[in-house]
């Protein structure tokens, strides 16, 4: 068993966040030890997702335990090369953030239920339908293999409010470029 590896979270505008990801092909220790890296790195930023593109890797993975509870592994779900089938349900407005985006929120609508195809870290594949915070967590993830942001989803308001915090990290990203 390989040891898990160790993420920073990467922040915006980082061009790897506008990037679709790429499948991922191998179901391997390599894979294991990346989603382990990207729990921890999840819960040592008390998010409650994490998609592989926020840590630099441009593959379709993402994780995510809806209580953001590390001492509650059975909440933790892995998903590899996930596809959303479908959506459905009553579309529902909830504040959203991103371990991307600190300090940034806005109110984002989507559906209330997806139903998901996707495999497991040993490449077994399966299909749920959730609803809920579940669901939005998941479409959230996805949005990032598609190199969607929160950013991408905000109203104009949102974007007014936002702004401040938003030019802040394109400055910070622009400082640490020179």
């Amino acid at each position: 068993m390989s040891e898990p590896r160790s993420f920073e979270v990467v922040l915006f505008p980082d061009p790897v966040l506008r990037k679709e990801a790429e499948e991922v092909s191998s179901f391997d220790d390599d894979l294991r030890s990346i989603v382990d890296g990207m729990f921890a790195r999840m819960f040592e930023s008390h998010g409650v997702g994490l998609a592989a593109p926020q840590v630099g890797l441009s593959r379709r993975i993402f994780v995510l335990n809806d209580e953001g509870d590390a001492e509650k592994p059975d909440r933790n779900l892995a998903l590899i090369n996930p596809t959303i089938k479908s959506l459905k349900g009553d579309k529902v407005r909830f504040e959203e953030g991103c371990l991307s985006l600190p300090g940034v929120h806005c109110d984002v609508t989507r559906p209330d239920r997806c139903l998901v195809h996707a495999y497991d870290v040993e490449g077994k594949a399966f299909e749920m339908e959730v609803e809920g915070f579940v669901s939005r967590i998941i479409q959230h993830e996805y949005d990032h293999l598609q190199g969607v942001l929160l950013v991408d989803r905000m109203t104009p308001s949102d974007k007014m409010r936002n702004r401040a915090a938003v030019e802040e990290l394109k400055a910070q990203y622009r400082a640490a470029r020179p």
